[in-house]
């Protein structure tokens, strides 16, 4: 039976040791996606070589997880060697000199820019403790996501607790909702705090869900990928008409 074409809202975390693991799991997945993430830990593993060989010889899109912040001009000039390898979609801090400096850094390539705003292994007491100013968690990341957007920011990664919120935002009208912290009914939480089931991220808004340890801890990640991808096509995933 012929598979259907992979979902490219599920975008698969990379999380493994190395660009050889990595490779190993994307084998075992085949085209049941078509979307990975590539995070800072893997960087020193061969993550960008593994980046460019996924884009360039299995055809899958790439999502470059670096959390860029330093000043301006460093940013740009990560931002823009970082362009050259045709990525999908790169994420910095939503702080705005750090987003006008990788917006700059891209120039006319099509990578996509995505605006961190607050991690989604982070709460209210997280936020205490660096020191960061007083507030609702979500009213403070309402915050920095219109900032961000404003600086130019092609989208935004947020928590799904967000989502629905940051879809209503003027500024997000075109720009993309990208939501890690996504786990099915039932799976373990890791050192997420802030959490939704993949259907209830994308009713609230989201473009894409990023899913980790669910599917590569899984026995079967292969049947754990298909697994998702037919929650983000259920009832339970569709938009309420907001009109």
């Amino acid at each position: 039976m012929t598979q259907p074409p992979a979902d490219d809202r599920l975008i698969v975390a990379l999380d493994v040791p190395d660009a050889h693991a990595g490779l190993e799991l994307t084998d075992r997945i085949g085209d049941a996606v078509s979307f990975y993430k590539i995070g800072l830990g893997m960087l020193t593993g061969g993550g960008l070589a593994l980046a460019r060989e996924l884009k360039d010889e299995h055809g899958k899109r790439i999502f470059l997880d670096m959390k860029l912040f330093d000043i301006a001009a460093t940013v740009e000039a990560a931002v823009r060697g970082l362009a050259r390898f045709d990525l999908d979609f790169l994420t910095v801090h939503g702080d705005p000199h750090v987003v006008r400096a990788a917006v700059e850094g891209k120039g006319g390539s099509a990578t996509k820019i995505l605006a961190v705003t607050i991690l989604t292994s982070m709460d209210r007491a997280d936020l205490d403790a660096n020191l960061i100013k007083p507030g609702e968690l979500r009213d403070i990341v309402l915050e920095r996501a219109a900032i961000a957007l404003e600086a130019g920011a092609d989208g935004l990664i947020a928590s799904p607790h967000e989502a629905a919120l940051i879809r209503a935002l003027p500024q997000a009208e075109g720009r993309l909702i990208v939501t890690p912290g996504v786990r099915p009914a039932g799976a373990d939480l890791g050192d997420q705090k802030r959490v939704a089931t993949p259907a209830q991220a994308i009713a609230d808004g989201a473009d894409h869900i990023v899913v980790g340890r669910p599917v590569w801890r899984a026995e079967d990640p292969r049947a754990a990928a298909l697994a998702l991808r037919a929650e983000l096509t259920s009832p339970q995933a569709q938009r309420p008409n907001r009109g």
